[in-house]
């Protein structure tokens, strides 16, 4: 594998092409028109635009991407995460053309993107799976007569679906059909698919997920697992690796039920098999993402490895060097996600110029990023600017890092996620690591945000009343 062409942008385009670069594999850009000063784009071998600003004319476009590469003898891709990542047709088309997909096979990424075909695939494996149906639901009274005999309050879910879209968590029968309608139009909207089926809505979970690496030659291993409770709208803001709640027993069971999920598929390269796990410690199956995840740095500091390294070592047929009993748990890692969203105005993005943009630097800190000062922030795509991560020997360690990272990190021109990560790092729920996916509805609300904010203010303002006092009385000091 001497090129590859990385199907993305942003900060995984610039994570993907680092360890690319350590590996002596010459990189490919591709790039939007909006896009075209992105600090990917400097940062690759060669960069080539491949269409307009809006996405489904740039980075969705897997024809122009492959003929790109064919055009750049590139003889691998690497997809990062959303786009391309788990598209099964982009991956076959790789396939057709000679192209190494830095990812699994387009059978294994059409069986688990299908979150019904997935659960008919775990079947034979005894992976515990939450109580509802495994086939899609016609008609409302349909799914009435399944939460009647599962329970109420049942969960309506897209079949394709991702990313808390065409979800809906219903209580009570009189609402059934009103949300059924609504799951099923979002699921339409966003996947071209309105398939939806019914499970029971387990109501206090933690979202625990196990990172896989699956080789060519029968050998999958499992690198522990990623607690990603702390959600807003059903997506990640905060993630950490190790949980706070998982033994060791518990945690070696879900590394063997991924491992399984992964065996179920035929699985190759790097995916993550998610769980719920209730109050009670029982774990059940969710579905598995076949791509990296925007988390994984935090896999990667407590278990020492580079997980890209490892996709390309994999993708070039090369057989895992690492046996399970190898790999140990060494340390806490943290990882906020920097979002241009506000969180005091119910996270919605916030778009402007970067006129100050500089990260925080230390020990134990990275922040995988993609943005530079005086940068604007496209309407495109996703708003994240990058992903801070903080390491430490204990949990408490890493999370007060985070606090002065997070401190440390000077952004002027749009509202970010930056005060929700401090106000989250701060509280007694999560420091305690007793919380679950509820904890934005349980506990954040904008205005202990603004009132931690004014307090500061007061604080400083205090502070420098001090000093111009003092810097006064030393002035008026006989000499």
């Amino acid at each position: 594998m001497k090129k590859i062409l990385v199907a993305n942008r942003g900060e995984i385009a610039i994570r993907v092409m680092r360890t690319a670069k350590k590996m002596g594999i010459k990189t490919v850009a591709v790039f939007s028109e909006a896009d075209r000063n992105s600090p990917h784009v400097k940062f690759a071998d060669q960069a080539i635009c491949i269409g307009p600003a809006p996405s489904n004319q740039s980075y969705l476009r897997g024809d122009k991407i492959i003929e790109v590469a064919k055009l750049l003898n590139a003889d691998a891709i690497h997809p990062g995460y959303g786009f391309l990542s788990e598209n099964a047709d982009f991956a076959e088309l790789a396939e057709k053309n000679n192209i190494i997909f830095i990812g699994p096979r387009s059978k294994a990424i059409k069986m688990m993107g299908d979150k019904l075909a997935a659960k008919d695939a775990v079947k034979d494996y005894n992976i515990p799976m939450v109580p509802g149906v495994d086939y899609a639901i016609k008609n409302p009274e349909e799914a009435i007569k399944i939460a009647k005999e599962i329970g109420f309050p049942i969960l309506i879910k897209a079949a394709a679906g991702g990313g808390g879209k065409g979800m809906r968590v219903v209580e009570k029968e009189k609402d059934v059909v009103e949300q059924m309608k609504r799951a099923i139009s979002e699921a339409t909207s966003a996947f071209g698919d309105g398939s939806v089926f019914v499970e029971k809505y387990v109501s206090s979970p933690r979202h625990i997920e196990i990172q896989v690496m699956a080789d060519n030659h029968g050998n999958i291993l499992h690198f522990f697992e990623r607690e990603c409770s702390v959600q807003r709208r059903h997506q990640k803001v905060i993630e950490e690796a190790p949980s706070s709640v998982l033994t060791p027993k518990l945690r070696a069971e879900m590394g063997q039920a991924a491992i399984n999920v992964a065996r179920s598929c035929d699985y190759l390269g790097a995916g993550t098999v998610e769980f719920l796990l209730d109050d009670k410690h029982n774990f059940y199956f969710l579905e598995m993402n076949t791509r990296l995840q925007v988390e994984h740095p935090v896999t990667e500091w407590i278990s020492g490895v580079d997980l890209v390294e490892l996709q390309i070592k994999v993708a070039r047929g090369e057989a895992l060097n690492i046996k399970q009993e190898d790999l140990k748990i060494n340390g806490h890692a943290l990882e906020l996600r920097v979002y241009a969203e506000d969180p005091l105005n119910d996270f919605l993005p916030s778009v402007g110029n970067l006129e100050i943009y500089r990260l925080p630097i230390g020990k134990n800190i990275r922040v995988d990023n993609g943005f530079e000062e005086g940068m604007d922030i496209p309407i495109y795509y996703d708003p994240m600017l990058s992903k801070l991560i903080t390491y430490g020997k204990t949990r408490e360690e890493a999370i007060e890092l985070m606090i002065k990272a997070i401190d440390n990190y000077e952004i002027k021109g749009v509202q970010t996620t930056l005060p929700f990560g401090r106000f989250v790092c701060e509280h007694d729920a999560f420091r305690s690591g007793n919380f679950d996916t509820h904890f934005v509805k349980k506990y954040y609300s904008p205005s202990l945000i603004k009132k931690q904010q004014l307090l500061e203010a007061e604080i400083a303002a205090k502070i420098a009343l001090k000093h111009y006092l003092e810097e006064q009385k030393l002035l008026r000091l006989p000499n």
